[in-house]
């Protein structure tokens, strides 16, 4: 198994438009990329920690490729948007990829060039060494489907994950 942690947003919409996906074998939120330690959602939310909301994606590269995964992750959030994706503002909501060694870090740059060809060359994603994944509350894990009927899941996460579908129909489960 692999595992990316990625910031792209609110991390109930990158949990529940990956999850969707053959391959993808758990996704975990939490808290990266801080100077604080234990970091809980209030904080973070403070923009007191420097942390950003981050999913750790956990897939079996048999199933998925490791670029389809990065793919997927520049399709479903806006990554020229600096420290906000739509109404959700602040560094804590940065785009964001944090890489375990030499080989992660070369696919993060491949993939950023590969979303310039959508996105342009106004890019704001950070590429950085993954110091340390803080696992967030039980509450947020797979928020989505626990709570599809919520308002935020229902006009928030659910387009980004029609989205998903749609763009990488041959990967769903």
């Amino acid at each position: 198994m692999i595992s990316f942690v990625l910031g792209g947003g609110c991390f109930w919409c990158l949990d529940s438009s990956f999850m969707q996906f053959r391959g993808i074998k758990d996704v975990e939120v939490g808290y990266s990329g801080g100077h604080t330690g234990n970091p809980d959602y209030e904080t973070v939310c403070s923009e007191a920690t420097g942390h950003a909301e981050v999913a750790r994606v956990i897939f079996d590269e048999d199933q998925i490729p490791a670029e389809t995964v990065l793919d997927i992750f520049f399709t479903l959030h806006d990554p020229t948007q600096l420290n906000r994706q739509g109404n959700d503002v602040g560094s804590s909501y940065r785009s964001c990829m944090f890489f375990e060694g030499d080989i992660q870090k070369q696919l993060f740059v491949e993939a950023i060039d590969r979303a310039k060809k959508v996105w342009g060359d106004g890019i704001v994603t950070t590429i950085q060494p993954l110091e340390q994944f803080w696992i967030g509350e039980e509450y947020h894990q797979d928020f989505f489907a626990k709570n599809p009927n919520q308002g935020y899941c229902n006009f928030v996460v659910k387009p980004k994950m029609d989205k998903t579908a749609k763009a990488f129909t041959s990967y769903l489960k």
